[in-house]
């Protein structure tokens, strides 16, 4: 099974991917590990080839084709790409595969999707916290030396000529993880499918996370052993664990989302809500919440939904898919031309019946009047709000004139005090021309607006807009959900006027009562 990363850096020291790849570094601090007499200890083992370069001069040709082309000049430019490709530890034992394979075959890699850039590719036999598994580098200068010929991967005009710096795009990424993937399959080594989402999806960032707080907790833990009392807690989670590991245990109790939701928040304190169609989950110690793509296709809402019905198997009877429209096949110009189109709209209209049924009853509308009022009840009801949220929007703008003004104006007070008390306000308007315009546009504006001469403080201000913008947001979550509510009010409303208006052909009378009388 081998995985794909990639890291991108702005470090201009080319010189220090050659000394972690050949030299031990310590694990935890990232710095160079020496023996007593301060020197270097070179790796084990390990694999190294040069592609259109030497691999001992790998930094000093990097910045002469930067110097040739005049790229990488600036900090913030990325001057390297680093792309690592673990294989399962499995294949060591079950499959044969050694260093030097594995460098063979990465460097086959190298060649087919790094062609004409200067790359390091290195091959490690021990893993990442002594996990045994062969693991291969490929560094790459971000700056193409040599022209190549144009790949499908490539979108930008240009991007196969000498000069022209490497673009990891989520083309590029897919196609490398794709060659990987094939290239496996054929030496017979493990591989799973890296182009379908993670179940659990766990990022290098939160790996590190975890990493180190694990060892800070067992730091931790030690010292509380050491004074003869038992630690409450030996396992560091994430704040994305901690809400799978919550979502696993209240999902399996759980039949429906409703429920689902009041057992996060009532054991785990953890809010979820549905968001454009997919659940966003609020840790209690975060004010931002976390996408169920941040987590896994395990968290999101497809997978969760079919959870709960598995809880409950008559509960598949009444999901409905989305309400749409029954067509009229008398007015349909393309069912009346076309018989099999119209046997399709009529298989469809079968279904959008039943589905509007079913929403009728769940929603319990005995009569049709009561779904009209509900739906003139429900636009209303947006009408009202939509009116209420755009009057919020204005309120906030104000409230950002009056915090830019209020701000504007005590940041140059001083200069305006100094200039009332000036010898020669000419002067000193002249050189300071831009703050006492600011000033005085600033003192206009807020005499406007307080007529009664009373200022509020800009931290009043804040905490204003702060409860202003949580209130829009809360708001325009509450019109998106109504308006999905009324769409689906006004199709089951059409369509109930479209079932009632059918005609019902009258029934055929049998034979036998023909012939009785």
């Amino acid at each position: 099974m081998a995985i794909v990363k990639h890291i991108k850096s702005r470090n201009a020291n080319y010189s220090a991917a050659i000394n972690y790849l050949l030299f031990e570094h310590d694990e935890k601090t990232g710095k160079k590990i020496v023996d007593e007499s301060g020197r270097s200890i070179l790796r084990k083992e390990f694999y190294m080839d040069g592609l259109n370069c030497d691999p001992m001069s790998f930094d000093k040709e990097c910045e002469l084709t930067n110097a040739h082309f005049h790229k990488n000049k600036k900090r913030e430019d990325i001057k390297s790409h680093h792309y690592i490709i673990s294989y399962d530890p499995a294949d060591v034992t079950e499959n044969g595969l050694t260093g030097e394979r594995a460098q063979a075959i990465s460097l086959e890699l190298a060649k087919q999707m790094f062609p004409g850039y200067q790359a390091l590719v290195v091959t490690h036999t021990d893993g990442h916290n002594e996990s045994g598994n062969i693991h291969t580098h490929i560094v790459i200068n971000s700056v193409r030396k040599t022209a190549v010929e144009r790949q499908p991967y490539m979108d930008k005009p240009h991007e196969e000529v000498a000069g022209y710096k490497h673009r990891s795009t989520d083309k590029f990424m897919n196609t490398f993880k794709k060659t990987v993937m094939d290239r496996c399959l054929q030496e017979g080594l493990h591989q799973i499918d890296l182009l379908a989402p993670a179940e659990r999806k766990i990022t290098q960032k939160e790996y590190m996370a975890q990493k180190h707080g694990q060892q800070t907790i067992d730091e931790i833990n030690r010292k509380i052993i050491e004074d003869g009392l038992k630690p409450t807690s030996t396992v560091f989670l994430t704040q994305k664990e901690y809400l799978r590991q919550a979502i696993d245990e209240c999902a399996v109790t759980s039949s429906n989302f409703d429920e689902f939701q009041s057992k996060l928040l009532e054991l785990f304190q953890i809010s979820v809500i549905e968001h454009r169609g997919r659940y966003s989950y609020l840790h209690p110690d975060r004010q931002k919440r976390i996408s169920e793509r941040a987590l896994g296709t395990r968290y999101g809402k497809e997978h969760l939904e079919q959870t709960f019905l598995r809880k409950d198997p008559l509960a598949i009877l009444y999901v409905r898919s989305h309400l749409c429209l029954v067509v009229n096949l008398q007015t349909n110009v393309k069912a009346m031309q076309s018989p099999a189109y119209a046997h399709r709209v009529k298989l469809s209209n079968l279904q959008q019946m039943a589905n509007t049924i079913i929403y009728v009853q769940e929603h319990g509308f005995d009569t049709q009047s009561d779904l009209k009022n509900t739906l003139l009840a429900s636009k209303q009801e947006l009408k009202e709000m939509q009116t209420q949220f755009a009057q919020h929007r204005s309120n906030l703008r104000t409230l950002n004139d009056q915090i830019r003004y209020t701000g504007q104006y005590y940041a140059n007070k001083e200069v305006y005090s100094q200039f009332s008390n000036a010898k020669y306000k000419g002067k000193y308007r002249k050189e300071h021309a831009k703050e006492i315009q600011k000033y005085e546009e600033a003192r206009d504006w807020l005499r406007s607006f307080y007529q009664d001469g009373k200022m509020t403080s800009l931290k009043t201000l804040t905490l204003q807009k702060e409860k202003l913008q949580q209130q829009i947001a809360s708001e325009e979550e509450a019109i998106s959900s109504l308006k999905e509510k009324l769409k689906d009010l006004d199709t089951a409303d059409q369509n109930v006027d479209a079932i009632l208006q059918m005609q019902i052909p009258e029934p055929v009378k049998s034979k036998t009562k023909d012939l009785e009388r």
